[in-house]
């Protein structure tokens, strides 16, 4: 197994048991359904274009997409494919699991403009926070613009027949809806579990009956057998989407460690209580952490215990920064930008890692940043001049983007094309980047000596923004090669080791290596 999809698996399993620890009380019959599920997708037959997986959408009657509920991305696909049958001349029917079928009234009323979006939300009993209700909102957003019919397709159950009875009443809904006069085509989005063949599908199957005929399609979303079995073979980045032996689909746009850490985020936000919400995301950095410094050879358990993980949500943010190290007026100034900025970042003096958010790349690329300073100490903050500098805070980026894709290899970041557009798009300074980007990566491999002339040395937003996107640059090439074995772990923990004496020809070095 390489040892970068090993570090991803481990990361899994520990938050997996994470996400165990916090849901209680599962029942037998759920287990037995869950094992149902984890059967059905733990195989795949081949890899799908995605015209052929437009094509089969566009060729079924009812579509299953199974939905994870705190990842806005499970969403968003599901509203693209309703997107691409919208227009075929056929209605659509849009049947979902976040609707209790008791509230279909006050739903109807929203959708024909009769109840504000407000009085809505209370209707179906979601508190106000953007995370709980974002998800519906966007749903019920698109169809109110496209004037889509809504059925809520879910009911309160509980005890060991709950997921049988749930699954039964929205089959008897989905059945209701199908059976209209002009044939609608039903797009379902319904809990992933839900979707296997066995459950729902069979349950409406049953009460349309054999006679009616309807063409039923399952569609997962980053179904955790398959993604492995994917990730094994090198296939992650390749396959949008997989055709499974029973015939269902499985599309792939996430990682299940995203998908566990949009869950995580979402028990915190809903919980309300700021300090636990802060004692988890300081957890998740050192285990993070952890794996990283166990993959690059570094030992960090010892600075464990000592690196503090300050967040946005922090009132004190600059303040608990301040107490942890010496830092000049013009330096708490520069630290005050940055929290304003949104952008998170690692500060070495005080072993801290501010996090503007709680997102799973900005920690793992924080903690990729902390495991360098345990590597090298003081040496992260070595004066240069300022070539140095910037070559210097290059690499520094790369190590710490490279850490982010171990932690969530579907990580990307812009290329030259994509700096090309924004080139021609952007003005002002965002131009400006794009130009230095493009013309240091136009001549860094022939003419090395060339590009260097081409450094904004001034330590600006041009020359931190340019030696971010060179950075990123690196640190994906530098992951793509070590995925690939490329690059062995050896050579990967000199990398970590290095004190960078001479930056600006480590720089070029590895350049000149991983663009072979």
């Amino acid at each position: 197994m390489r040892a970068s999809l090993a570090l991803h698996l481990a990361l899994f399993r520990r938050q997996k048991a994470q996400i165990a620890r916090a849901i209680e009380g599962q029942s037998s019959a759920f287990r037995a359904y869950e094992a149902r599920y984890r059967r059905r997708t733990s195989e795949y037959r081949r890899v799908l274009t995605a015209s052929a997986v437009s094509q089969r959408v566009q060729a079924a009657d009812v579509v299953y997409v199974g939905d994870y509920h705190t990842l806005p991305l499970a969403q968003e696909t599901y509203l693209e494919l309703v997107e691409g049958v919208r227009e075929a001349g056929r209605r659509v029917v849009l049947a979902l699991e976040c609707v209790e079928g008791r509230h279909q009234a006050a739903v109807e009323a929203y959708l024909a403009g009769r109840l504000a979006e407000r009085a809505l939300l209370a209707r179906l009993g979601h508190g106000t926070s953007q995370g709980s209700w974002s998800g519906l909102r966007t749903l019920l957003s698109y169809a109110k613009r496209h004037r889509l019919e809504v059925v809520g397709i879910d009911r309160r159950a509980q005890g060991e027949r709950s997921l049988e009875l749930r699954d039964a009443y929205a089959a008897e809904r989905i059945a209701r809806a199908v059976r209209a006069e002009d044939t609608p085509r039903v797009m379902v989005l319904v809990g992933q579990y839900h979707v296997a063949p066995c459950h729902l599908p069979a349950q409406v199957e049953r009460a349309l009956g054999e006679a009616h005929g309807a063409r039923g399609l399952v569609v997962y979303q980053n179904a955790e057998g398959v993604y492995w079995r994917l990730a094994r073979e090198g296939k992650v980045g390749m396959s949008q989407a997989v055709e499974l032996p029973d015939g269902a689909l499985c599309l792939m746009n996430a990682s299940p460690v995203e998908c566990q850490q949009s869950f995580l985020d979402y028990l915190e936000a809903e919980s309300g209580d700021s300090p636990l919400r802060d004692r988890s995301a300081a957890e998740r950095f050192r285990e993070m952490a952890s794996l990283i410094g166990r993959l690059a050879g570094v030992p960090v358990v010892r600075w464990l215990d000592e690196v503090e993980v300050v967040t946005a949500a922090d009132e004190d943010a600059l303040g608990r920064i301040q107490q942890r190290g010496r830092f000049t007026q013009g330096e708490l100034l520069q630290l005050r930008r940055h929290i304003l900025s949104r952008e998170s970042c690692y500060i070495p003096r005080a072993r801290t890692a501010y996090l503007a958010s709680l997102s799973l790349n900005h920690a793992a690329e924080e903690a990729a940043h902390f495991v360098r300073h345990c590597a090298v100490g003081d040496a992260m903050e070595a004066p240069r001049r300022a070539s140095d500098a910037f070559y210097a805070r290059c690499l520094e980026e790369a190590l710490g983007f490279f850490g982010s894709k171990l932690v969530n290899p579907r990580r990307t970041c812009l290329g030259t094309g994509e700096w090309a557009l924004r080139f021609a798009g952007a003005r002002g300074v965002e131009r400006q980047i794009a130009a230095f980007v493009l013309a240091h990566k136009a001549a860094e491999v022939e003419v090395p000596d060339e590009a260097v002339k081409l450094l904004p040395l001034r330590k600006d937003r041009l020359f931190h923004g340019v030696s971010h996107a060179l950075g990123y640059l690196l640190g994906d090439a530098l992951y793509r090669d070590f995925d690939g074995g490329q690059v062995d772990r050896a050579e990967l923990r000199t990398l970590f080791r290095d004190p960078l004496e001479d930056p600006r020809a480590t720089y070029f070095d590895w350049v000149r290596r991983l663009s072979r």
